[in-house]
């Protein structure tokens, strides 16, 4: 597959570059390329597409429909009989159906019934259902599930951009957190090389003993060590976040060297995710696309339910048909020249249709079941996020108390140091717990950013991003 490098895309998407040989790449800018490009983004769009083609479908039960039908039979010179009956039918909403018929028979074999006068017989009429079928009936149902399925499939539509975008935004701070590691790991790698020259020149002017310039030296080899850990991970990280970044005509895009994430994303989380809104936290839980999804069902199925009560009602049907020989005009219709029938059908013990009415009010119960559990879960794991959230601000002020005092520690010993008072040991020992502090509010500030989103994704409101 063809791929593109995103270095020819920058003007289109990148940020201001922090120099000559990183551009910034934020949140806002890679979360447009995914809504717009994104295979998975365009296949849920199909799901709203199918349910209107179903709804269309469904429509054309209701179409108008014209059938012809003729026959003719000739044998030794002889017509045995030639019929043409070609009839009009329109549909409407409830069991009725109106119907105009032209018939033109002859033959010497012709059933008596069957004959017309030489100019062939119209008929105008219509067909009515009494009781079963009357008030609903398979197509009136078809069409009523076809139009909650469509909207049905905007809400799953919604579901599935929510989950892509959840995924993304976790990645990209992922990449983001990942970066900001080996940032730190390259920061003290740097330090921890300063460190082994001063005290190589300490050495060599006969201030410092010889051991001192191995414990910078085994100090740096472990920086070294640590910053190529990191590096590969944030090297895994970027491939990771090049899969949800795509271009027209379903081509996937890889990020070139020196594309960096914005490492303002997790101070401005809020803003970016649109949840420092204090709505966000009313719980609104009734707009949520799973719980509108599972009424929709519900909904779907008490059609259902009155389609199978309808099937309990006994078959009535009834037709009626002004006749005419010509057709000048309606008046050449008249009560004097008709056509009527009447058909009768009842089941004598209707188990069928009550099974089917019981199995209906038991799936009916079974939605009713699944909203509560679906309402309540969403509500219980909305508030363990809320109470996530304020978990990690409370640790994430911790965390940077912390950072600061060991930084004024390593500071100080490093001055000690200097004076004959500590050893490069301590300082080690104290840029370690420095490291760890740091590595630990950044994994922190990801936990905090990455709850964000999965409250957002919780209310079921990504896509509105």
């Amino acid at each position: 597959m063809k791929r593109i490098n995103i270095l020819f895309l920058l003007l289109s998407f990148v940020a201001t570059a922090q120099n000559n040989n990183t551009t910034l790449l934020s949140l806002e800018e890679y979360l447009g390329y995914v809504k717009k490009y994104h295979p998975v983004i365009k296949q849920a769009q199909l799901i709203t597409s199918t349910n209107e083609a179903k709804l269309l479908k469904a429509r054309g039960a209701f179409d108008p429909k014209i059938e012809v039908d003729y026959s003719k039979k000739e044998f030794k010179d002889t017509e045995y009989y030639k019929k043409l009956n070609s009839t009009f039918k329109i549909p409407t909403w409830y069991g009725i159906e109106l119907k105009g018929n032209y018939e033109n028979n002859s033959g010497q074999y012709l059933n008596p019934e069957g004959n017309t006068p030489d100019n062939g017989l119209y008929n105008v009429g219509v067909s009515v259902s009494l009781a079963k079928d009357l008030f609903i009936n398979k197509r009136m149902a078809t069409l009523k599930q076809a139009k909650l399925y469509t909207k049905q499939g905007e809400l799953e539509q919604q579901l599935v951009i929510n989950d892509i975008l959840f995924e993304a935004i976790n990645t990209y701070l992922n990449w983001l957190q990942y970066y900001q590691n080996y940032t730190v790991h390259k920061d003290y790698y740097n330090n921890a090389s300063v460190r082994l020259r001063n005290v190589k020149k300490n050495f060599e002017a006969g201030d410092k003993p010889a051991i001192d310039t191995l414990e910078a030296n085994i100090n740096l080899k472990s920086r070294d060590l640590d910053l190529e850990k990191a590096n590969i991970k944030y090297i895994k990280s970027t491939l990771e976040l090049s899969n949800y970044l795509w271009i027209g005509n379903n081509i996937p895009m890889e990020l070139k060297e020196g594309i960096i994430p914005d490492t303002d994303t997790f101070s401005n989380i809020d803003i970016i995710l649109k949840t420092s809104v204090s709505a966000l936290f009313d719980n609104q839980i009734e707009n949520h696309p799973k719980l509108k999804i599972l009424e929709l069902k519900k909904r779907n199925l008490e059609i259902n339910k009155r389609l199978k009560i309808n099937n309990l009602l006994p078959t009535i049907d009834y037709q009626y048909n002004f006749l005419a020989s010509k057709v000048n005009n309606f008046d050449a219709f008249n009560t004097a020249n008709y056509k009527s029938a009447l058909q009768i059908s009842v089941p004598l013990f209707l188990r069928k249709s009550r099974g089917d009415l019981q199995l209906a009010k038991i799936k009916l119960q079974d939605i009713d079941f699944e909203i509560a559990s679906t309402r309540v879960s969403l509500l219980n794991k909305i508030t363990a996020t809320e109470r996530e959230i304020t978990s990690y601000k409370k640790q994430n002020e911790i965390l940077k108390n912390l950072v600061n005092d060991y930084m004024v520690i390593v500071k100080s010993e490093e001055r000690k140091f200097f004076l004959g008072e500590s050893s490069i040991f301590l300082i080690n020992y104290r840029e370690v717990k420095l490291i760890e502090s740091k590595l630990k509010e950044i994994k922190n500030e990801y936990e905090y950013a990455k709850t964000k989103s999965k409250l957002i994704k919780l209310l079921g409101r990504l896509h509105t991003l």
